[in-house]
Parts: C-alpha cells; sequence; structure tokens
C-alpha cells in the first residue's frame, strides 16, 4: 500500500527546504503531492484540507491522513519525517 504524503507550502525559505527534504527521503512506496497554498489549487480541494486536517501554520506534512505532531509544536526533522514512515519500504 502506498503511503500518502501530502505536504502544505507557501512556497517560502520555510518551507522549501521542509519540501525537498521529503521529495529526497521518499521512497517508492510514498505518494507526495504539495499544496503551494499561495497558488492554491484549480479546485479549491487545499483550502478544504486544510480545515480538514486542523492545519494551523505552514509547512504542514500529512502522513496518510494525519497531521505530523512535529507540525503542531516544533520544527519538521528529517528524524521526525522518518518516524512517521517517510522514505521506509
Amino acid at each position: 500500500m502506498k503511503r500518502q504524503v501530502e505536504v502544505f507550502t507557501a512556497n517560502c525559505p520555510v518551507c522549501d527546504p521542509v519540501v525537498k527534504m521529503i521529495r529526497e527521503l521518499a521512497c517508492d512506496r510514498c505518494e507526495v503531492t504539495t499544496y503551494d497554498l499561495v497558488k492554491q489549487c484549480e479546485d479549491k480541494i487545499c483550502l478544504d484540507k486544510l480545515d480538514e486536517y486542523g492545519i494551523k501554520k505552514v509547512p504542514a506534512v500529512i502522513v496518510n491522513g494525519k497531521l505530523l505532531d512535529c507540525c503542531k509544536d516544533s520544527a519538521i526533522t528529517k528524524e521526525r519525517l522518518m518516524e512517521a514512515g517517510i522514505g521506509q519500504s
């Protein structure tokens, strides 16, 4: 089963390194979708997902429908992403 990874970004200097790190870590079992909130998406699904996931700040990372704890109260690190299964076959 594919691991669904959703990344919410504002295309800023804080977000861009997180997006890059996720793309580098992702394995063939990770399906990564990036939502640029500045550009938004044509169908506005990214805005609906903000509410659905309870996202209060960006960058934010969701794995299999769950907002990672590090996105709520601390920095997003490589270790935290790996703990969430990103890059794990």
